[in-house]
């Protein structure tokens, strides 16, 4: 008795410390999220999270193949980063001074320049993608002297306006506008008609993901990337790679851009840059771009940001690629993505609506098709007409609650399964997702209980999503 009574109240105490804050996440932040975090059995309170590993209040240990959007590429709370940030915070040095020169950021960009190679040599540091994205725009107009900016299909930028701009699906951008003037979208991987458009020499900017993450991971034609660095030097148009979720070796090397041979005008960085414990973000520029936005004594301070060069965010950032790089990250992401690619293809095969895997080092997907039998096809149907994501949060709701593991469908392709595990991932844990993932789909295609549970929870989330 002297030794469950305590117990007892700790875990009592424990229940109303997550009923208090769901309440007032519920009443002060954003109901509709927790509405939907219940009717999926996802809402669940994290007390430790430690490289891919999630300790839930429950006693669950949850396996992270999200990384937060690809923020954790050094896994969650890395010792050396942790012990780097507390080491920052104990000297008490100028975190926020904004009247001196920061030398961590200084020692940032150059390491971040020397592994960007290329054309960039200058840096301007921000607090998040959408914001790079902001500050890349505004560079580039002032560059060229044109307004127009291009960008493809499917794309996912930031939720800011300028990058939301950018963004076809009116799934982000509906009740928003007006957005952004002169701003053209076009087919990602086309490079006729990008001839065309460039040949208007309209346009101050193309905006491109390398591998299109939102999208569902999709790779561009080998030839792609370098073909259009081509036309854009040509008409005078600057080539803005956005390497928010595919830089810091997600893919293997330092960008992904290097898997195809390019060499950007500018560059946005974010996500993983600071370990996922500090936001920050990163625009690499060319000198001609910086020449002609800083041009003179004057304009020194012509775009700034009140907590870009911060001490804890330059410590972090610092941290972070040495991490990545003793760690050997980038080849292990090369590795461990053909191993986890190949493992994938291997169970999924056969299955009717499993329509592809793919991706490169550890950012990858699968990409699922409608069924052709009726059997399968009317409830997928019936999915489809409650809301184009439903099959997807299924699938999401399914890996989490019975497996334990935390994924998310595409943000831009509701048929696409993303899989960003942190790149500290170990092989026993990419099988333990293969095993389960492979569990899901065979119940999907076998059981008619998977549809039937599925509509039952599908009903309850309709007026939510």
């Amino acid at each position: 008795m002297s030794w469950s009574a305590p117990v007892k109240t700790k875990l009592g105490q424990r229940l109303r410390e997550d009923d208090a804050g769901t309440d007032n996440y519920a009443a002060h932040v954003n109901p509709q999220w927790v509405r939907l975090l219940d009717a999926l059995g996802m809402n669940v309170r994290y007390l430790r999270c430690r490289g891919a590993e999630l300790e839930c209040a429950d006693g669950r240990r949850i396996l992270d193949f999200l990384s937060g959007y690809g923020v954790h590429n050094a896994g969650h709370n890395h010792p050396r980063i942790v012990a780097a940030l507390r080491a920052e915070l104990a000297a008490e040095g100028p975190a926020m001074l904004q009247s001196h020169v920061p030398e961590l950021a200084a020692e940032l960009a150059a390491r971040l320049c020397q592994r960007a190679e290329g054309r960039v040599n200058k840096v301007f540091f921000c607090s998040s993608g959408s914001e790079g994205i902001e500050a890349a725009l505004k560079f580039a107009r002032a560059s060229t002297g044109r307004a127009g900016i291009l960008y493809a299909h499917k794309a996912f930028h930031g939720l800011t306006y300028g990058a939301l701009s950018l963004m076809s699906d009116p799934f982000w951008n509906s009740g928003f506008g007006p957005l952004l003037p002169d701003t053209s979208a076009l087919p990602f991987g086309d490079l006729p008609q990008l001839a065309r458009q460039l040949a208007t020499k309209a346009f101050a900017a193309l905006v491109l993901e390398p591998i299109q993450g939102e999208g569902g991971v999709v790779l561009p034609p080998q030839d792609y990337l370098r073909g259009a660095q081509e036309l854009c030097r040509r008409h005078g148009t600057l080539l803005i790679l956005d390497e928010v979720q595919t830089g810091l070796y997600r893919t293997g090397p330092f960008l992904a851009g290097h898997h195809f041979g390019v060499e950007p005008d500018l560059v946005v960085l974010a996500k993983a840059l600071s370990g996922g414990l500090v936001p920050s973000a990163a625009v690499l520029m060319s000198e001609a771009v910086y020449e002609r936005v800083y041009s003179s004594l004057q304009r020194a301070l012509i775009h700034t940001s009140t907590y870009s060069e911060n001490g804890l965010a330059m410590r972090a950032g610092l941290a972070t690629l040495e991490v990545l790089e003793d760690e050997q990250m980038g080849p292990r992401a090369l590795h461990l993505g053909e191993q986890l690619r190949a493992q994938l293809s291997q169970r999924l095969a056969g299955y009717e609506m499993v329509a592809e895997v793919r991706g490169l080092g550890l950012m990858n997907a699968i990409e699922f098709r409608p069924p052709r039998r009726l059997r399968l096809r009317v409830p997928f149907e019936a999915f489809r007409r409650i809301h184009p994501a439903m099959f997807g949060q299924v699938l999401v709701m399914r890996m989490f609650r019975e497996h334990d593991i935390l994924c998310q469908i595409c943000g831009n392709n509701f048929m696409a399964l993303k899989i960003l595990p942190p790149l500290t991932i170990e092989p026993y844990q990419l099988e333990r997702f293969v095993a389960a993932l492979g569990n899901v789909v065979e119940l999907m295609h076998s059981r008619a209980g998977y549809w039937s549970e599925a509509l039952a929870m599908a009903g309850r989330v309709a007026n939510i999503l």
